[in-house]
């Protein structure tokens, strides 16, 4: 019997697998690791890959703000911010004119300790302004324009109206824009509610090309570019990680030409290609801090789904110690529980506007259309559970080893695969 171990919360859990299975693990190749991640931050921020140094954007200029990603995603802050806010008072920026602004989204805000946690670093916790962005708050945001597609672009004011506008984040998989990070990190990151809710719509959430690790075609991605495009010179600081959070990757420039220097490092581990579906797919939602809530749990779900067998049992285990998510969340799942996948979207097809985390709903149907989704929690009550629409189950280590022995009566084998790190892997079928 071999162990491996899941991603769950802030530790793992561990499955048991029988050697006779010869279960398929994906993960990614080993990836290079950073020996000395300060220096190497420093040096991304001198040596940019585009554009000027960091203190040559920043000089004589009179205010800075600096984006950061939400609890959801474990960007090594207390890694970057006291090397960028260091740089631009180097550079003259006053300290009472350096903000950080916590790209929220539609998300909540971040407070207390978990914005301790966020920060990462004592210094720039008590010395700098720190602000949660609020889409739901018009006074906020600023008119910046309209796309080609037709989304009207309200945009934080503090973010737009500083003459240093800087951005931080992780390249890693997203299963709607392509890859997370750089220009996400503005839209939906600081956007107003109209304009998420409009490039959220179910238009673009059902595009094929609206998917992990693809960029070409793809609309979300289309539309943040051309977002970003109208706010003038915008600077980011992306980093890649590795399956233990270890700095595999840093570097430092305009916004999308550094954005895609890191998607072209980082492509190569996060996505990896096998041969054949699966009758039995086991994942993660990725651990601590993606796993806190049922909302982020789908992403688990929706990365693996094309290499499941129709029919077939997809597994997940996620901690969802804060519970299923919003109340706009929970009033979508009802919906979907209430019509099936199937007339839940096409309740929402022809609507402008997406509902607020409406579209977490419906990428959830993407893999219930293909198979029997199963979640293993500790961290939902009994209401929550019943809105989630997958089946729950009690012992991971038992339902697995009925799923391979049912396949291995019908189909004379067991297949089964393991991803232990969830959607941060992106399996792909062989051409």
């Amino acid at each position: 019997m071999t162990k491996i171990n899941l991603n769950y919360g802030r530790g793992s859990i561990p499955i048991e697998i029988d050697e006779s299975w010869e279960a398929e693990i994906i993960r990614k190749p080993k990836m290079p690791i950073v020996p000395e991640p300060r220096h190497a931050v420093q040096k991304a921020l001198l040596s940019p890959s585009s554009g000027p140094s960091l203190q040559a954007v920043a000089r004589d200029k009179e205010s800075a703000c600096i984006l950061i990603c939400d609890i959801t995603r474990p960007v090594p802050n207390g890694l970057l911010l006291p090397e960028i806010v260091s740089e631009l008072m180097t550079a003259g920026i006053p300290r009472t004119s350096i903000k950080i602004l916590v790209a929220t989204g539609l998300h909540r805000p971040n407070l207390g300790d978990e914005l301790s946690r966020l920060i990462g670093d004592k210094w720039i916790l008590e010395n700098i302004e720190i602000v949660n962005h609020n889409a739901k708050n018009s006074d906020d945001h600023v008119l910046v324009g309209t796309t080609n597609k037709g989304t009207v672009v309200r945009l934080d004011r503090r973010f737009v109206d500083a003459e240093v506008k800087i951005v931080t984040g992780l390249v890693e998989p997203h299963f709607m824009a392509g890859y997370s990070g750089g220009r996400k990190v503005i839209a939906p990151g600081i956007a107003h509610e109209e304009t998420i809710t409009t490039f959220h719509n179910h238009k673009f959430m059902s595009d094929p090309y609206a998917d992990s690790c693809i960029l070409v075609g793809n609309p979300l991605h289309e539309e943040q570019i051309e977002i970003v495009s109208m706010l003038g010179p915008v600077y980011c600081v992306n980093t890649v990680l590795d399956e233990h959070r270890n700095l595999s990757y840093v570097n430092f420039g305009e916004i999308i030409s550094s954005h895609l220097e890191s998607v072209n490092f980082a492509q190569k581990y996060l996505s990896v290609t096998v041969a054949r579906r699966f009758q039995t797919i086991v994942t993660s939602a990725a651990g601590y801090p993606l796993d806190q809530t049922y909302y982020q749990t789908v992403k688990g779900m929706v990365t693996p789904y094309k290499i499941l067998q129709p029919g077939g049992d997809l597994i997940i285990v996620s901690d969802c110690s804060e519970g299923l998510g919003s109340s706009e969340y929970k009033d979508a799942q009802r919906r979907l529980i209430q019509l099936g996948h199937t007339s839940f979207c096409e309740s929402i097809a022809k609507k402008d506007y997406a509902s607020v985390d409406e579209w977490q709903t419906q990428m959830q149907t993407k893999a219930m259309k293909v198979g029997n989704i199963n979640l293993y929690t500790t961290g939902l009550n009994e209401a929550d559970r019943a809105l989630t629409g997958v089946n729950m189950i009690s012992d991971i280590n038992e339902f697995i080893r009925h799923c391979a022995q049912r396949n291995k009566n019908t189909l004379g084998e067991t297949s089964l695969a393991i991803i232990p790190e969830g959607p941060y892997v992106v399996p792909r079928l062989q051409d």
